[in-house]
């Protein structure tokens, strides 16, 4: 009896000392999980904040991606503005196995269009005067 006695509780000592362990190596998978999301979290967003603008970009910024030479660079320059970064395929700026190289780097922003404001109408140029009178017969 005693010798049944002492197997017992040799299993349940080897049975709490397995849940601790269990218990333990949950816990930390739990934690790298957390820091696995939080360091992909940071690289997405300073991915977003070193992506290079092709509308803007001096030919040394453009030069610095892979796949990306003087050449390339200037005919980027030349294709100038672009609504979209598929158009370097698209106008056939660079080949598509680069544009793949570097498709997650670039952005095209659109750059505000200068010199075109809102046309005003002859209503805005007309003087308080000329509205008191009717408008003239075609």
């Amino acid at each position: 009896m005693k010798l049944t006695r002492k197997f017992l509780m040799l299993i349940t000592m080897a049975g709490l000392l397995s849940m601790f362990s269990f218990g333990q190596a949950t816990s930390t998978s739990t934690t790298t999980k957390k820091e696995t999301k939080t360091t992909k979290t940071s690289e997405k967003k300073s991915a977003k904040t070193n992506l290079v603008d092709i509308n803007s970009a001096t030919k040394d910024e453009l030069t610095a991606l892979p796949g990306i030479g003087d050449a390339y660079a200037q005919k980027i320059i030349d294709g100038r503005p672009y609504s979209n970064k598929a158009q370097l395929v698209s106008k056939k700026i660079v080949p598509k196995a680069t544009y793949d190289q570097v498709k997650t780097q670039i952005v095209a922003k659109h750059a505000a269009k200068e010199g075109k404001m809102a046309k005003s109408s002859k209503s805005d140029k007309m003087s308080h005067d000329d509205m008191s009178k009717p408008a003239p017969k075609k």
